[in-house]
């Protein structure tokens, strides 16, 4: 971990400050909040300052995923070479959907909010766009899985994970 950590200070890490790094990481697909708080934690982040970048980077993209993503997956089908990774991207969203469709508001809720591979806000959005789920909603149950999902990963990061790294 060490290496890692210097390996940053040396070079991304004399561009960029810490926060925006940590923002930037929290906004990308699979990574999100999640990601962010590791490496906020690995970089000595205090830890609000990691959750306010960490939870504005993951909340973000929501409402752009939610409004567009149907379309874009649309769009990539027709073209050559992109059309099978945008329909594997699909069947994998709806491989996912069992919990979200049959408890819509808090089976959104529990998926982005429960930090396990696979789940997350970006993949709580696409099912939800998928499932025809109204925006308001979709946005408020995720709203609510980034706050469950920051509270066990800062106690995971900030207090027994946090401890043995630190």
């Amino acid at each position: 971990m060490d290496a890692i950590v210097n390996w940053y200070m040396s070079t991304i890490g004399t561009h960029i400050p810490r926060e925006l790094s940590v923002f930037i990481i929290s906004m990308c697909p699979i990574l999100e909040l999640r990601g962010g708080l590791i490496v906020a934690r690995l970089l000595d982040l205090p830890m609000w300052r990691a959750i306010f970048f960490c939870v504005v980077g993951n909340i973000i993209p929501i409402p752009f995923v939610l409004l567009f993503i149907k379309q874009i997956l649309k769009w990539l089908k027709k073209i050559p070479g992109l059309g099978k990774v945008a329909q594997k991207i699909e069947d994998r969203a709806m491989s996912k959907k069992d919990g979200v469709e049959k408890a819509e508001f808090w089976g959104l809720v529990a998926f982005v909010g429960i930090p396990l591979p696979g789940t997350g806000a970006w993949t709580g959005s696409l099912v939800a766009s998928l499932l025809d789920v109204k925006i308001k909603k979709a946005v408020v149950a995720e709203l609510l899985g980034i706050c469950i999902a920051t509270v066990i990963m800062s106690l995971l990061m900030y207090g027994l994970v946090g401890n043995v790294i630190g």
